[in-house]
């Protein structure tokens, strides 16, 4: 199966696709150790405080449970515009993320904040309808408000070696998004290896994805650091390469405030400090908004809040 070579990403035929970014091998002992060392890193007390308000700021508080109901989506909303109820200085999220059906609920909940709304779209989060289908879901979620949009790539079309279709079926989704910035997620716990998932986030970044994304959040294997490096030097090597600098987005198992100042010091050493903003980063998380509030009133106060004084999931 050759889906790259020096010069770029090929089709089975030999054509170019897209932009010839050059994939590359990946080393991945040295991978794992980068990131075991930059994740591990301690963080001083203040540098702490500013690096926990930046992850509120770049979450995408998600809610993608077959239970969702208006109420609920209307209820997140307000956390996330205001995170800590009995702090306003704590800084809103970056945005919404929700079914398609209840993106008209978030839009209006958000109307005049700042918060943006995403949805999953494209038959998330398996991907397995027609694509007809799964491209008018993109633009019924755009027309009802949806300023960014979640699709999942075909795992089974890059894993057999089709790249064509992979790569066509995101471009596809990027032309119905309009204005709404695209997020494809690798789901990197079903790729099996990384150089599948450095090859599958040149694919997604060459066929004009905003932004890649690690996971649906739905498998047990997500987001890892060594995963997050492997993407963030893909993000990397691709603006390097086109002068175009993609976003990146890190989902599934980030529930703690630790792993979430891990992953920002991953990215601040992979990719610089500047792309340590909600227009590059993002963390999609639920549970992990609760915590990271309950450290930071613990540095205001001196003292443990207990998880019920805060909204639940």
């Amino acid at each position: 199966m050759d889906l790259a070579t020096g010069s770029g990403i090929r089709r089975l035929d030999g054509t170019a696709i897209g932009v010839p970014v050059r994939v590359g091998a990946v080393d991945g002992h040295a991978l794992e150790s980068r990131a075991r060392r930059l994740s591990g890193r301690s963080i001083k007390r203040e540098s702490k405080r500013a690096g926990l308000e930046l992850a509120i700021t770049c979450i995408d508080l998600t809610t993608l449970e077959g239970s969702d109901t208006p109420g609920r989506v209307r209820a997140l909303a307000a956390r996330a515009t205001r995170p800590d109820p009995e702090d306003p200085t704590v800084p809103p999220v970056a945005a919404l993320c929700v079914y398609p059906s209840l993106v008209p609920v978030a839009a209006e909940a958000l109307a005049g904040t700042g918060v943006h709304i995403a949805s999953v779209a494209m038959a998330f989060p398996a991907g397995q309808t027609e694509l007809a289908s799964r491209l008018a879901e993109i633009r019924r979620a755009v027309a009802d408000g949806a300023d960014e949009i979640d699709i999942v790539i075909n795992r089974g079309a890059l894993l057999a070696g089709d790249v064509a279709a992979v790569h066509d079926e995101i471009a596809a989704a990027k032309e119905a998004c309009g204005e709404a910035h695209l997020k494809t997620i690798l789901e990197t716990g079903e790729l099996g290896s990384y150089e599948m998932v450095r090859l599958a986030s040149m694919i997604a970044l060459a066929a004009g994805s905003d932004v890649i994304k690690t996971s649906t959040g739905k498998l047990p294997r997500a987001a890892t650091p060594p995963v997050a490096l492997c993407m963030a030097e893909a993000a990397r090597d691709f603006a390097e390469q086109t002068g175009i600098e993609p976003g990146l987005k890190l989902a599934g198992g980030i529930r703690r405030s630790k792993d979430a100042l891990g992953y920002l010091a991953i990215i601040a050493e992979t990719l610089g400090t500047d792309w340590l903003t909600p227009e590059r980063f993002r963390i999609g998380a639920s549970s992990l908004l609760n915590d990271i509030v309950l450290q930071l009133r613990f540095m205001r106060t001196g003292r443990y809040a207990r998880l019920g004084s805060l909204p639940a999931d």
